[in-house]
């Protein structure tokens, strides 16, 4: 989710065409930018942060810039790592070129720094905690036969500053999928799965949402005199987003169309991100929680002793991993995205809107099970058979 096409380098990432010309195989950076080949993670958001204290010892977090190179056999691949914000001698650029340990390690600073912000920022912040904005201002707001009542509501220190930046940095359009992936350019890298398949469930969300709220709000007069729908986005805007015009959140809806694009992007963010976390972290060198050992200063220092003693301690490993194992399991109210534990309706047209609702995730559900079929690692974590109704753990 960090990833973003990369047009012109940061003047504190100082990568020249010398360093990056095996992995570019003979063109260059400003060939490769123009052909869109070249992207960018930057973990800024994590500059100055100071790593916890675990079992008494002092632990390590880095804020690095990463350059990646799409080549032409369809693979994203790092080609730059700086592991601070800051360039200097003693934050040197790792390459792959470098020593098999010097790159490695700067590849687990990385991964490190992407635990830190998926965990509070993706995960706790716009899973949960916002989970728990819509659910809230639902309950405030709108009384039980409100139509939109019956689904919106489905569903140290340095970890502070972590959260409070990432929801000064929140915008609307980071939430709504399509506008998301726009923003980054992420339109043509190939084999993007989460994007594919994202993109394909939104708009059956979209779908459903569009035609059911038609179905109560026949013209945009009709939602604009809704005072509890008002009421409802107003608390969202000025409690959930503390009020940021710059987070690009509406404090009123004028349309019919801004209702649809608005809940569309509750219920896409309110299902679970939970899935995969186990996959990814449960081998822990590929998604430490936490570091023993602070980034090294210059290059040719590293050994495989250095990269044991930076990873986590075996208490450390275990109790996380027991962590992300339950953070994965199916929960005893789980229930799948479109199907509802109540019936919440005895409408014939909502009804039946959910019904096709149903049958359209079916069919998309059927589509990605056909394409895993022809992938060596299949991606399954927006199959609609995997995705929640809302936040279940």
């Amino acid at each position: 989710m960090m990833i973003q096409r990369c047009s012109k380098l940061p003047e504190n990432f100082p990568v020249t065409d010398d360093m990056v010309k095996d992995s570019l195989r003979g063109s260059s950076l400003k060939q490769e930018m123009k052909k869109g080949n070249i992207f960018l993670s930057d973990y800024k958001m994590l500059d100055g942060l100071v790593g916890n204290v675990v079992n008494d010892r002092q632990q390590y977090l880095t804020a690095p810039l990463v350059l990646l190179y799409s080549n032409p056999h369809g693979m994203m691949l790092p080609i730059a790592i700086q592991l601070r914000q800051k360039p200097s001698k003693e934050n040197p650029i790792f390459l792959p070129t470098d020593s098999k340990a010097d790159w490695k390690l700067a590849k687990i600073f990385v991964r490190n720094a992407e635990f830190a912000v998926h965990e509070v920022d993706f995960h706790l912040l716009r899973t949960h905690l916002l989970a728990e904005v819509f659910t809230v201002a639902t309950l405030r707001n709108l009384p039980p036969p409100h139509p939109l009542y019956k689904y919106a509501g489905v569903g140290g220190e340095s970890l502070a500053t972590l959260l409070k930046r990432a929801t000064a940095s929140l915008t609307y359009s980071a939430l709504c999928l399509p506008d998301n992936i726009s923003e980054r350019a992420l339109e043509n890298v190939p084999h993007y799965y989460y994007r594919d398949d994202g993109m394909k469930l939104w708009n059956i969300i979209n779908k459903f949402v569009a035609a059911f709220l038609s179905h109560y709000y026949q013209c945009d007069a009709h939602m604009q005199k809704d005072t509890e729908l008002q009421q409802w986005i107003s608390e969202i805007f000025t409690n959930g987003f503390l009020g940021r015009d710059g987070s690009g959140i509406p404090s009123s809806l004028q349309t019919v169309t801004e209702l649809v694009k608005f809940v569309t992007m509750v219920i896409f963010t309110a299902s679970d991100l939970n899935n995969g976390q186990f996959d990814f972290g449960g081998w822990m060198p590929n998604y430490p929680s936490a570091l023993r050992k602070p980034p090294p200063k210059e290059k040719g220092q590293t050994t495989e002793d250095t990269i044991l003693e930076t990873l986590p301690d075996v208490s450390t490993t275990v109790n996380i991993m027991a962590v992300l194992r339950l953070l994965t399991q199916d929960s005893a109210d789980q229930y799948p995205l479109g199907h509802f534990p109540e019936n919440l309706h005895d409408e014939e047209v909502p009804c039946k809107l959910i019904e096709e609702f149903q049958k359209d995730l079916r069919k998309l559900s059927d589509l990605i099970e056909e394409r895993n079929k022809n992938l060596e690692l299949p991606y399954t974590y927006l199959n609609p058979k995997n995705v929640d109704n809302s936040v279940a753990i």
